[in-house]
């Protein structure tokens, strides 16, 4: 018979209990944290998105009565989704070291292998050479992240390079 694994979702573990242990002389340089007002805002915006498309869609359906329940629905479901994810959502943390990004769940982005770090909105998206994507989420200002993170990146390739002049 075979064996029946248990999933990885299942061990998910928010907080700092989740997140990879430092390398011996690694330092952490800032922590980013989610922003209880960006969290809200995003949500609003979310909504009113929401609203839009939903009105939309039952304008053209010519069903415009029933355009103010439908609002109402996803106000009220934007607000029961933000409040049941924030605890988990505040829960995470990305922190920026000499040498990686350290973020939640075991994920982990080495600076030397950031393609592209960029803001969206009050997020930041990180893109690995490989393809790979991760965001830091909910952040009060993205701008100064980004510029961070680069400086940093751009501290270690030369500091890579002068490690290798020196062989």
């Amino acid at each position: 018979m075979s064996k029946i694994e248990r999933d990885e979702v299942l061990n998910y573990r928010p907080g700092p209990d989740s997140e990879l242990p430092l390398d011996e002389g690694e330092r952490v340089l800032a922590t980013f944290l989610p922003d209880r007002k960006r969290y809200w805002t995003d949500h609003a915006i979310l909504a009113v998105l929401g609203v839009v498309l939903a009105s939309a869609a039952l304008f053209w359906l010519g069903r415009p009565a029933q355009v103010p329940i439908a609002s109402i629905a996803i106000v009220i479901g934007m607000a029961a989704r933000g409040l049941y994810f924030r605890s988990e959502a505040f829960a995470r943390r990305w922190q920026l070291t000499d040498r990686r990004l350290i973020g939640p769940q075991g994920r982990q982005v080495m600076l030397l292998e950031l393609a592209t770090v960029r803001a969206l909105m009050g997020d930041v998206q990180l893109v690995t050479k490989s393809g790979g994507k991760h965001l830091i989420r909910h952040l009060a200002d993205a701008g100064p992240v980004v510029a961070q993170i680069e400086r940093m990146k751009n501290q270690r390739a030369a500091q890579r390079a002068t490690e290798g002049d020196a062989e």
